[in-house]
């Protein structure tokens, strides 16, 4: 089923048409500067990439400019947008309302508007992408797959905190989790790469810019590192991970910061970049740690004992593992990273193959031979089950 799976963000929109069974990518690109000017971005592989700049004052011009471009006669894929058969969104936060993908109707639009106090940055977003598809293409089926929907499978135990109770039962606050559909792929996909076993426990390590980790037992979700929103857990590019909420009654005493003030910092000056100085790009960190800079160094030695820790915490909780996934820009790319994680971890009977572990890019594995514990690297591909779950609720499946 060709399907187009679109990923709205506040002033940008990221988008790929293609085959949710065989994975095929007919063509991608991003929509940026949204309400400011207008600029897109449009791949076809094989092709040399478009740029041009189209006034996109909203989400609808955006959309219609992706379905101008994907239907040009020098640079489209298709003849008619009649070819794409759906769409699929993805959308931050579902609540307590979603615990899986669902068709967008009425219903659907209301619950996710119901969710944005919890998503307030990504959820309106999120729906400024639909509301433009349903304007532009409304004979079309459209889906909605949420962030949140492959954690709601944690007990209570994992997702309640400790506050009076109350918070959770009348504003449903509680653990919920991100990056759930790069989690659910790669968890399925390790599963595969165990052969299928009747009982698995994996920990998947999400690490880029945006970082979390999941404890997967038989291919459902028990814990997971961000909360109710996507600060917490490890340090990340530019949010803190988790903290001593003190720190906040602290600094904004100290330094006079209303909380819009504080969360800025936390989210956005925080980190890596926040420890180091230098940047949020782990590669500017790996060569300034390089040449001598011992903030950049820490920034990165921090990072890597948060991961283990909570590696290490996963495994307790699970009680035991038969694998561990890297995945996303730092999971998959990072040789050195997924050395040193493996050496601390070795207490566990888990060897690497540094040959292997070498090779970037690709979908492998790079325990040793002796390793008592499977380790994976699993290039995420979070738009193909978007696509995957798009063409099973379309299709009726």
């Amino acid at each position: 089923m060709k399907i187009l799976v679109i990923n709205a963000g506040s002033s940008s929109l990221k988008y790929q048409f293609m085959d949710s069974v065989t994975g095929d990518v007919y063509a991608k690109g991003l929509c940026e500067r949204i309400g400011i000017d207008g600029r897109l971005t449009h791949k076809v592989p094989g092709r040399d990439n478009v740029t041009r700049d189209i006034a996109m004052p909203t989400h609808g011009e955006a959309i219609q400019a992706v379905l101008d471009i994907m239907v040009d006669p020098q640079y489209g894929v298709i003849k008619s947008v009649d070819e794409i058969e759906a769409v699929g969104h993805r959308v931050l936060h579902g609540g307590m309302a979603f615990t899986e993908s669902c068709i967008i109707d009425d219903a659907c639009i209301a619950a996710i508007e119901k969710c944005i106090p919890l998503g307030p940055l990504h959820n309106p977003a999120n729906l400024m992408g639909i509301r433009a598809c349903q304007k532009i293409m409304p004979n079309t089926k459209q889906v909605a797959v949420f962030d949140t929907a492959f954690h709601m499978t944690m007990p209570a135990k994992a997702y309640t905190y400790a506050i009076p109770y109350e918070y959770y039962e009348k504003d449903d606050v509680r653990r919920y989790g991100f990056h759930g559909t790069s989690h659910r792929f790669v968890s399925a996909r390790a599963i595969d790469m165990l052969g299928n076993p009747e009982h698995s426990r994996i920990v998947c390590c999400h690490l880029g810019n945006g970082s979390s980790l999941s404890a997967c037992v038989d291919g459902k979700c028990v814990d997971t590192t961000m909360g109710l929103g996507p600060l917490a857990g490890v340090p990340m590019g530019t949010r803190c991970g988790d903290i001593d909420a003190t720190i906040l009654e602290y600094l904004m005493g100290r330094y006079g910061y209303d909380i819009k003030e504080m969360l800025n910092i936390l989210n956005k000056k925080s980190g890596v970049l926040g420890i180091s100085g230098v940047s949020s790009d782990f590669r500017d960190l790996e060569k300034a740690a390089e040449e001598g800079n011992e903030r950049a160094a820490l920034a990165l030695e921090k990072f890597r004992y948060e991961v283990c820790k909570s590696i290490g915490a996963y495994v307790a909780a699970m009680g035991g593992v038969d694998a561990i996934v890297f995945t996303a820009g730092v999971g998959e790319n990072d040789a050195g990273l997924r050395a040193a994680l493996c050496r601390q971890l070795s207490y566990l009977g888990i060897t690497i193959d540094e040959e292997k572990n070498s090779k970037r890019g690709q979908e492998l594995e790079v325990s040793g031979p002796d390793s008592k514990v499977k380790v994976f690297v699993i290039p995420t591909n979070e738009e193909l089950m978007i696509a995957m779950d798009t063409a099973a609720l379309v299709e009726g499946k």
